[in-house]
């Protein structure tokens, strides 16, 4: 199941709802985990089992490392808890990368083959990985309190509106939420308009830029203008599907009192790659920084180091995205971006560009990346280099330019505009009457509704993290 599909708008979502608001406030997180763990159910009832082992085991862990009197008991507690979280996740989403690897040396070695195992991913394991780790850490520091109740923390792990793609929660921030929430008719609708806002991006924006962005990184030798348009529509596409999705968690939040981090901040009108990761995926971020960045030493030993830790962070993190070269080399990519504008001055935000030049070469640089982020193999993202210098021809193909749909422009073109204009538009709704705000919400979800009933099933791309 997921939010843009019709099972779930038309029916998990407002059966939900109306349990959720029918039973005593004291009951709510009972509702919200049976209610998160039928939604999660729905894909496959074997991994529900395995997101609970993992709520469990990390509750125990954290709870271990609250009450031990020794610092031992207590260091050893987080140690196996974060372990195991870690080993979850690496049997699930690495061993196959490192088993690859290991029968592609045993046959360049002259060996035989080595029998690589097929393990299908559990949807939103990282993300969940994640937020029990960081549960663990944040209740031995004491940074945070401890769950309340078994229940509370078991509704947290499996929180459906953002269990599946995010964006990454801490216990910490929501604890208090646990405890007490408000909700009110205006917040309530207001998450209406931000689901709504969400699920107009995923398939208005998104999914009718995708089929443009596909059909380019198939082409084994793209010219120049096919390569291009590839990469600027797959860069519309994946901005508009995650931060729908995180649109549509943050909405459906507010549905029911939450109030979760936001998730982008205009990314693409970024001046930097420092201001960027300020700006894209930023629960992620703020997680990379205080569990990875600042544990390996952060920016407190030195230049040297503080530029290792920047590439080892970044590297990490591409690593956290998938088990492919692709995604390691996107990260080293940023990390090397994110240590030369260090080196250079860049601590706040700040371009270090001519004035004029900030957003283009950003932006060239986070194209460039996006390539290697969308492309399945590095031969592939190669390719499509090699088509972006021109060595390929200029123009594009007849073969390509007669499936080149209408819509497919127009989305493109809205979404490029959207995605650098979207705060002047944002400040622009800000003033405009309630009434008037109200009815462009319905017509939106309206529209997005027939686009929902109309298309085929489109997964979110962040599922495959």
């Amino acid at each position: 199941m997921i939010f843009s599909s019709a099972i779930f708008v038309f029916g998990f979502l407002p059966l939900f709802l109306t349990v959720y608001y029918m039973v005593p406030a004291r009951a709510r997180s009972l509702v919200i985990l049976l209610g998160s763990y039928a939604f999660y159910g729905w894909w496959r009832l074997d991994y529900l089992a395995l997101v609970f082992g993992m709520s469990l085991v990390s509750y125990g862990a954290a709870q271990v490392a609250h009450s031990a009197r020794k610092d031992a008991a207590k260091i050893w507690a987080v140690r196996l808890g974060v372990a195991f979280d870690l080993a979850v996740l690496g049997y699930f989403k690495y061993t196959m990368f490192v088993m690859s690897g290991l029968n592609d040396l045993s046959v360049a070695l002259g060996g035989g083959d080595i029998t690589v195992p097929s393990i299908i991913l559990p949807i939103g394991i990282s993300f969940h990985t994640f937020q029990s780790i960081s549960y663990i850490i944040d209740v031995a520091r004491k940074d945070a309190p401890p769950a309340r109740n078994l229940i509370d923390f078991l509704a947290f792990g499996a929180l459906f509106p953002q269990l599946i793609a995010g964006p990454v929660l801490r216990y910490k921030d929501l604890a208090d939420q646990f405890m007490q929430r408000s909700h009110s008719v205006a917040q309530f609708l207001q998450g209406v308009g931000r689901f709504a806002q969400g699920l107009a991006m995923k398939l208005l924006i998104a999914d009718n830029v995708a089929p443009l962005a596909d059909r380019v990184f198939a082409l084994p030798d793209p010219t120049a203008a096919e390569a291009w348009l590839g990469a600027v529509a797959y860069a519309i596409q994946l901005l508009f599907d995650f931060a729908g999705y995180s649109a549509m968690a943050i909405g459906l939040g507010l549905m029911i009192g939450f109030r979760f981090i936001e998730n982008f901040n205009a990314p693409y009108t970024s001046q930097s790659i420092t201001d960027f990761w300020r700006r894209w995926h930023i629960s992620l971020s703020h997680w990379l920084r205080d569990y990875l960045y600042v544990p390996l030493g952060g920016n407190r030993r030195g230049g040297h180091r503080t530029y290792v830790n920047l590439m080892l962070t970044m590297v990490l993190g591409g690593l956290w995205h998938g088990a492919n070269w692709t995604f390691l080399l996107w990260g080293a990519w940023h990390g090397l971006w994110l240590a030369i504008e260090r080196t250079l001055g860049a601590r706040s935000g700040e371009t270090i560009w001519p004035r004029g030049l900030g957003w283009p070469v950003t932006m060239l640089l986070v194209l460039i990346g996006w390539v290697m982020f969308r492309a399945e193999t590095v031969a592939q993202a190669l390719d499509i280099y090699v088509g972006m210098s021109g060595l390929n021809g200029w123009s594009i193909t007849p073969d390509i330019a007669w499936q080149i749909q209408p819509t497919e422009l127009t989305a493109l073109a809205v979404g490029a505009t959207l995605s650098v204009r979207g705060v002047w538009f944002a400040q622009v709704l800000t003033r405009t009457p309630d009434p008037l705000r109200t009815a462009g919400t319905c017509g939106l979800m309206g529209i997005a509704c027939l686009a929902l009933v109309a298309q085929s099933h489109s997964p979110f791309l962040y599922f495959q993290f």
